[in-house]
């Protein structure tokens, strides 16, 4: 990312990818399907004449959480065979810090595919931060599980409300992407990197089923005493299975080496929480759960979430032909 780590580390830089769309009242499924619609018959080149830069094909929706009060998007691509094979369903894959994430990962899917197809194709939806909002005000709420924030945390920042957003998405986002595209039952799949990984972690050991698989990037286990670890204990102590398939990652310089610029400098070591956590699941021997852990070498938190969603959709969706 640039994702950002936590407050310790650096700041998040963020791209900018929104277009606002109104989905409102009793017009909302029929805007919300002419929307579809058109989507599926993407323009081919940008407008020009100095009008913003736009993601291709790329759509926003508005998705609002009633239980909140927040106001959300979601930014929604469509695979390229979409319109072309209407009988086709598609796996879908959320990603959060969609800012960032959500058209790296969209490019890094064409890419792939570019000479042969190397990965399945799926539908990307991309969750943003709430309106009104900046990054980390959003991200320190929404993807972390307890209140119990860093020191150095800015003052009057909320923390600890993982589950709630958990559960927004949960009953209101993934119902909306069933109800107005073509999806493979059962097939969702998760990417956060960062604070991210952290929620996706934390999804993993409170709702499970909601994806079957998981692409977890350097995610931030030091958060509040490394409270995940706690997750998974209460887990492993009512559960004898895991039905879950992860690719996790990190850079090889987010190891702490104090004096050594590359490597991370602060008091925690997130390789060997990494491994740690690997070590951990491994030794469950769940009988449906799948794990491969990667270290990436010369990457460190910021330059590591393109080679890691690349990897990641490798392992998690390889083409079939």
């Amino acid at each position: 990312m640039i994702f950002g780590l936590h407050m310790r580390c650096r700041a998040d830089c963020f791209l900018s990818v929104l277009i606002a769309l109104g989905l409102a009242g009793c017009n909302q499924t029929s805007q919300a399907q002419q929307q579809v619609q058109s989507s599926i018959q993407s323009p081919l080149d940008q407008l020009g004449e100095a009008q913003p830069y736009t993601l291709l094909g790329s759509k926003v929706y508005d998705i609002p959480d009633p239980v909140s009060g927040r106001a959300y998007q979601v930014f929604v691509d469509l695979p390229p065979s979409y319109g072309k094979q209407p009988s086709k369903n598609y796996p879908v894959v959320y990603v959060t810090d969609a800012d960032y994430a959500f058209p790296v990962i969209r490019n890094i899917s064409r890419r792939l595919n570019g000479n042969k197809p190397r990965v399945e194709e799926f539908i990307l939806i991309g969750l943003s931060y709430a309106k009104g909002e900046s990054a980390m005000e959003s991200r320190r709420r929404d993807y972390t599980p307890t209140p119990n924030a860093p020191s150095d945390a800015p003052a009057g920042q909320i923390h600890g409300q993982g589950a709630a957003y958990r559960d927004y998405i949960h009953a209101h986002v993934m119902p909306f992407v069933e109800r107005h595209f073509r999806v493979a039952k059962g097939r969702n799949y998760f990417v956060g990197h960062s604070y991210g990984g952290l929620l996706g972690s934390q999804i993993l050991f409170t709702k499970p089923e909601m994806f079957s698989g998981y692409i977890l990037g350097s995610p931030s286990f030091w958060y509040d005493d490394r409270h995940v670890m706690d997750l998974e204990k209460e887990y492993a102590g009512a559960h004898k299975n895991l039905s879950a398939k992860v690719y996790l990652y990190i850079g090889e310089y987010e190891a702490r080496r104090k004096g050594d610029k590359r490597y991370h400098q602060e008091f925690f070591d997130m390789v060997i929480d990494n491994q740690r956590f690997a070590e951990t699941l491994k030794n469950r021997a769940y009988p449906d759960f799948e794990l491969k852990s990667d270290i990436l070498n010369d990457e460190d938190h910021l330059t590591v979430a393109p080679r890691g969603f690349t990897k990641g959709l490798l392992h998690l969706l390889p083409a079939n032909d």
